[in-house]
């Protein structure tokens, strides 16, 4: 908090007029005072003669607001259990108009992710609603909003995506486990065909986007409150890789090759990035995880879902495999 108070001094002494400038020094005298007002008595000084100076709860809530919009949501919720000035700063609409995706609306109106969605909720309590998952689409997909940067994200469960054999019980079966958003993924025995694809269409805040399949080797269980991984059908992953790909609709390609690896573990696998540019027409997306080489089987394998995120929530989920 103390250093967000520093960069809050910085940015007060920009934007607001010479009498607060004398909070530039907010953040030294916060981490002396843990919190308190901030007195600025010098210890030799008259009390009788001394005028006290501003405390941080005299700033106006309109002034606070306008710094508050240089800080990501997070931190401006710390901001807000200062004090009431800055509890009613940081509920301020415009701030949170500025962290929401540009089409909110048209999002939450086309996907119907809000039974009781009004448009006369504050922005922030639509920020808080949207950073939570949000089913649609018979409940096969979910969206949600990075709390740290707004961006939106998607998940697209098992059953919502083409897999081939998927209604032939000796090679696929639907399981359902508890480490899945979804309750439910995928499971491969055994094939000599493994095909998994899908599509997305929607229109995409402008930005860079990451898509991964979620995949694990092996299938997962409970046995007497412990985790345990069934290692009986995994074969085939180290004769030949993975085969990602994705396209779209704007003429851009990625492909990715893998190992499936780390039985008993979910990985994202990174497929490749796109770029949206405009959010103004729907941008529709292909993407595929392939082994098709039958000169053997293969098995054992845990088909989740698949991630669209922000490519800066991308890194983050890369840095973790």
């Amino acid at each position: 908090m103390i250093n967000h108070l520093s960069r809050f001094s910085d940015i007060l002494s920009l934007k607001l007029p010479p009498f607060f400038l004398q909070f530039r020094t907010l953040s030294s005298q916060f981490r002396s005072s843990m919190g308190a007002n901030i007195s600025g008595i010098d210890a030799d000084t008259d009390a009788d003669n001394y005028a006290p100076s501003p405390k941080l709860g005299d700033i106006p809530e309109s002034c606070l607001a306008l710094v508050l919009m240089n800080f990501d949501p997070p931190e401006i919720c710390q901001f807000a259990r200062l004090n009431r000035a800055f509890r009613g700063a940081s509920t301020a609409d415009f701030i949170w108009e500025e962290k929401l995706p540009p089409n909110y609306r048209s999002l939450i109106q086309e996907l119907k992710i809000f039974d009781d969605f009004s448009m006369n909720l504050r922005k922030k309590d639509i920020y808080a609603r949207l950073c939570r998952p949000n089913p649609f689409d018979g409940d096969t997909k979910e969206i949600w909003l990075d709390k740290s940067t707004g961006g939106v994200c998607f998940s697209i469960s098992s059953k919502a995506l083409t897999i081939t054999g998927i209604d032939d019980r000796r090679y696929w079966n639907h399981i359902p486990t508890d480490e899945s958003r979804f309750q439910t993924v995928a499971y491969l025995q055994q094939t000599w065909w493994f095909e998994v694809g899908g599509e997305f269409e929607f229109r995409f805040p402008p930005g860079t986007y990451s898509l991964f399949f979620r995949l694990h080797l092996g299938r997962a269980s409970r046995r007497l409150g412990r985790r345990v991984c069934n290692h009986e059908h995994i074969h085939g992953w180290d004769i030949k890789p993975v085969k990602f790909q994705l396209s779209t609709s704007e003429g851009q390609h990625a492909v990715s090759k893998c190992y499936l690896e780390n039985p008993g573990t979910w990985v994202y696998h990174h497929v490749g990035d796109f770029v949206v540019e405009q959010s103004d027409t729907a941008m529709k997306i292909k993407f595929s995880a392939t082994q098709i080489d039958c000169t053997h089987t293969k098995g054992g394998v845990c088909v989740d879902s698949v991630l669209i995120c922000p490519w800066s929530v991308g890194k983050q989920v890369r840095t973790h495999l």
